[in-house]
């Protein structure tokens, strides 16, 4: 059987990608000046372009950009810490999943929205209110996914170990963290992209800059461009750190991404 070559696969998807956008953008703008339909209701993509040029040049988007990246990272960084840390006790201790998992799920099910003002009166309206909000949304993928990944460690290799005399330590770093860390990256990949959505939310409901506060500007002064442009500027961060936690899960668990290969390549 023939087989293309990886590079050669690589290309055609690159390609089909381009033309899938050339002809996704190609048809709004067709739509918008065939229809005749006002830029306030849906602007066309040249002049989102616009919008997004003169926010660049102008300086405009710069600040509000690194204070949004900043709550996204910080909070996806506190966020993700404490859910893995208290995954691996939760996990790892009975009597604590007893106790603490019940507050953690009921907490979950409150909405953030619902929540994000108590969170900014206590905070404030700068950048700690976004983070705080930022690590309750990135929390609870880490703590799911690290007590199923730690837990779904085989019991025939746990037991081998232990029979051997090996300590607590050596079966949590031989077994169960090598075989949790593929839930703990999908943890962390639903989380840095919920990070996103917690800053803007945050933004939202009070703020003194960032993307999220730029939107509402935007849309105070009827500028469906401007908002347009920021939010494919949001989805651009959300794809690369995406791209960036999916890069570095394939050099952490690289056995993975080897066993893809084999599976694919049969």
């Amino acid at each position: 059987m023939n087989r293309s070559h990886p590079s050669a696969r690589f290309a055609n998807i690159v390609l089909l990608q381009i033309l899938t956008f050339c002809l996704f953008v190609g048809g709004w703008e067709a739509i918008v000046r065939g229809f005749g339909i006002s830029k306030i209701v849906l602007p066309a993509p040249s002049a989102i372009a616009v919008a997004f040029t003169d926010g660049l040049l102008s300086g405009d988007f710069g600040w509000h950009l690194a204070v949004t990246m900043y709550e996204i990272l910080a909070g996806f960084a506190v966020g993700a810490l404490s859910g893995l840390l208290l995954g691996f006790v939760i996990a790892l201790v009975p009597l604590a999943q007893r106790i603490l998992y019940p507050y953690v799920v009921a907490f979950q099910t409150v909405p953030k929205v619902a929540i994000a003002p108590i969170i900014v009166i206590w905070f404030g309206y700068g950048v700690s209110s976004k983070i705080v909000i930022t690590a309750t949304i990135a929390f609870f993928p880490l703590l799911a996914n690290t007590i199923m990944g730690l837990r779904a460690a085989p019991h025939d290799q746990i037991e081998m170990l232990l029979s051997y005399t090996a300590s607590p330590w050596q079966v949590f770093t031989m077994v169960r963290l090598k075989q949790a860390l593929p839930y703990i990256f999908v943890g962390l990949d639903v989380a840095i992209v919920l990070s996103v959505i917690g800053a803007i939310v945050g933004e939202f409901v009070g703020a003194k800059a960032g993307l999220g506060y730029l939107i509402l500007q935007k849309n105070f002064n009827l500028d469906m461009a401007g908002t347009f442009a920021i939010l494919i500027i949001l989805s651009v961060i959300g794809v690369g750190l995406h791209a960036l936690i999916g890069g570095v899960q394939r050099r952490v668990v690289f056995w993975m991404d080897t066993a893809g290969e084999r599976v694919t390549g049969a």
